[in-house]
């Protein structure tokens, strides 16, 4: 069994059967929405529209942002976009130079080297003030960079400073127009860079009197950064990822592709997932291990030729970073295993590669479910990535650190910082004795969040496709968890070579398809032995042909069912039979 907990919210009965008879839909997605706070029909209907949207001049600030840019376009003035290595700062650069060249700006970029660190770099400024650079507009950076703007002013050189992270702890902001989703009062706070460049190039087209519509094109880059970077599915961002998946299936950009067909994807199916698992791996690849430049050429290319050996340069990039992360992964659960049960985890390792150690930090992260910080160890410095667990600021347990730490930043979930190595052992100390203050046991044991209690008829291909409806799935929007009680599991065979297993589940005698993907050849449970389970129902498509199956999420000992004060089974939680 699992060492899990089911979070059951109350889903009263009297707003499901309103959800169901005025929006047409089934019982089980009705439980969804009103589990999920959408039990209000102007609510429901909204977040199924999924077409949210907001004036760029939601934006305070806006004309302020508009003006520099504006003025460097007419008198052709260079103009210098400064990005980031990572997906989001990747398309963010290629949104915005892109649009400034279609309105005739003499525009290049720069993006830093991870090896460089994160954002603006005062060596930077001053390499671009001998460039001849006039304005610099950072995307996806900035915010924080106090310092090195001001210097950037001294030398003459306008700034403009287009980002989504957190300022510095101080609320120090820079001397410059700031276009920030939170800081700016936008309705959608948590716009990636990507979309904040698309916001910014509809504002400038508007302010030009051309046709913003000529812009959705670029929404394929703002779905891939969007699900990247993790940011929460809702509101405006579930909008513009949704309409960005479809341009994705359609997209006429080389570079996207040859990136879907490097991955072997079908272009018509590419969804949420495979962005997340498939092509934005591949794009962060190069950024990893060593330079974004070749992901950054790849989306701005118009070369089909081109485009094919920048996807096969990312295909082999992405190979190695994987035989990378496996590596330090095996390396960091042998620290773990050394170490003993902590709230929170500091591992270091020699030469491993900074550019993974976030990746695998998510991994400790998700395995031990206690957050964690990788370093990567070199001479007598270090540079760290951390993630964290929901219950855990991650931000605010580095800052509790802080003068253990040369340099941090970040944000409650993931975060990066510079280290002494004489520090390390005092920093991994406090930032255990951290956790182990504001954790409690309960906040350390996995949780899975049940959205829907189903029964039998309702197990089929109309539901499985209806689900579709709340897609994309992602942070804010998890693909939908069924609770199944009173099952029991029959037939299990062992597929994927042993990693992973296909079964029945069985209640009242009836049968439905099912696996188990990562959990060995065995799902974690006694064949025959009464359970209650959680499954994803998804549309399982293999050689042409399609049928519902259950995807085992987590399994536990039977609980009673539940029953009202007539004694009668309650509605939303029968013991299930399936079709």
């Amino acid at each position: 069994m699992d060492g899990v907990r089911f979070d059951i919210p109350d889903c009263p009965a009297g707003q499901v059967a309103d959800l169901t008879q005025a929006l047409g839909v089934s019982e089980p997605l009705a439980q969804v929405l009103v589990r999920r706070g959408f039990g209000d029909l102007t609510r429901a209907r909204a977040f199924l529209a999924a077409d949210e949207s907001h004036p760029v001049e939601a934006f305070s600030g806006i004309e302020g942002v508009l003006a520099p840019i504006l003025a460097h376009v007419r008198d052709g003035k260079r103009i210098t976009v400064h990005g980031d290595y990572d997906v989001d700062g990747v398309c963010a650069t290629t949104i915005l130079v892109n649009a400034l060249r279609r309105l005739g700006a003499s525009v290049d970029w720069h993006l830093p080297d991870r090896a460089d660190g994160y954002g603006l770099r005062e060596q930077t400024v001053r390499d671009l003030h001998q460039r001849g650079t006039s304005l610099l507009i950072t995307v996806d950076c900035g915010v924080a960079s106090v310092e090195e703007i001001s210097l950037a002013r001294e030398l003459g050189i306008e700034v403009v400073v287009t980002d989504h992270h957190s300022p510095r702890s101080d609320g120090v902001l820079p001397d410059a127009p700031i276009m920030h989703p939170r800081l700016c009062g936008y309705p959608c706070a948590e716009l990636c860079a990507a979309a904040v460049a698309h916001k910014l190039t509809i504002a400038l087209w508007q302010a030009s009197g051309l046709d913003p519509a000529e812009l959705d094109a670029d929404l394929d880059l703002v779905a891939l950064a969007s699900i990247a970077d993790v940011v929460e599915l809702l509101g405006e961002n579930r909008a513009l990822t949704r309409r960005g998946i479809a341009e994705l299936r359609r997209s006429v950009r080389p570079g996207v592709r040859a990136l879907i067909g490097i991955a072997g994807l079908d272009p018509l199916a590419v969804d949420e997932r495979a962005v997340g698992f498939a092509l934005a791996p591949r794009l962060n690849a190069a950024g990893r291990l060593h330079t974004a430049a070749a992901s950054l050429e790849l989306l701005m290319t118009e070369s089909h030729s081109r485009a094919v050996q920048l996807a096969a340069e990312l295909d082999r990039c992405n190979r190695e970073r994987r035989a990378t992360e496996q590596g330090i992964l095996i390396e960091a659960e042998a620290q773990v295993r050394e170490l003993g049960p902590q709230a929170g985890y500091v591992l270091a390792g020699e030469g491993w590669h900074h550019g993974v150690i976030g990746i695998v930090a998510a991994r400790i992260a998700e395995r031990h479910n206690r957050p964690a910080v990788l370093i990567a160890l070199e001479g007598e410095r270090g540079r760290g990535s951390g993630r964290s667990i929901p219950a855990f600021d991650l931000l605010g347990g580095l800052t509790a650190c802080a003068e253990r730490l040369a340099r941090y930043g970040g944000h409650r979930a993931a975060a990066g910082l510079e280290i002494e190595r004489e520090q390390l052992p005092a920093f991994r100390e406090a930032f255990a004795a951290h956790a182990a203050a504001v954790l409690s046991p309960e906040d350390m044991l996995p949780r899975e969040r049940v959205d829907a209690i189903v029964t039998g008829p309702a197990l089929g291909m109309a539901l499985a496709e209806e689900l579709c409806s709340l897609a994309p799935f992602g942070r804010g929007n998890p693909s939908v968890s069924l609770l199944v009680q009173g099952a029991h599991f029959e037939q299990v065979r062992a597929m994927g070579e042993g990693k992973h297993a296909r079964f029945q589940v069985c209640s009242k005698g009836v049968r439905a398809n099912a696996v188990a993907f990562g959990k060995g050849e065995r799902p974690p449970v006694e064949e025959g032995l009464i359970c209650d389970a959680t499954f994803k129902l998804e549309v399982n498509e293999w050689r042409g042909a399609c049928e519902p199956r259950l995807v085992l999420r987590h399994v536990l000992p039977s609980e009673p069912v539940l029953h009202d004060e007539r004694g009668h089974d309650d509605p939303l939680q029968l013991e299930l039979t399936l079709p």
